[in-house]
């Protein structure tokens, strides 16, 4: 299964990206064998819609979980409608997070946890 993890940087040992819609890269892993691949997240300086450009862009890759510190309502939508399911309140490494997943240490985010534009600077809006 493919497992979408936000980010810092383009590694697995990379510090998770509390930000989900603005984080610096998508670490997509494959649970079974712990190959990945990183993807810039190409919508973190967007605007307007980062969340919903950001889970169109893990969605394309196939994921069917995304293990975050937090989701704001448009990309928690986005993400639902595309089948993915969420996970929030992740930190540590990618690494550790995919582990800590596969042992099933983590619970289903059912709701946004954070407001609109919550990953945004004052300076982007």
């Amino acid at each position: 299964m493919k497992i979408c993890v936000t980010a810092s940087t383009g590694t697995i040992d990379a510090q998770i990206d509390p930000r989900f819609g603005r984080c610096a890269y998508f670490v997509v892993v494959d649970s079974e064998t712990m190959q990945f691949e990183a993807v810039p997240n190409l919508a973190s300086g967007a605007s307007g819609g980062a969340g919903i450009q950001a889970a169109q862009a893990v969605a394309n890759k196939g994921a069917k979980v995304v293990l975050t510190g937090d989701v704001g309502p448009n990309a928690f939508h986005a993400l639902s409608a595309a089948g993915i399911e969420i996970v929030t309140g992740v930190s540590g490494s990618v690494k550790e997070a995919v582990e800590k997943f596969k042992r099933g240490d983590f619970k289903k985010t059912g709701a946004p946890t954070v407001g609109d534009h919550a990953g945004v600077s004052k300076t982007q809006r």
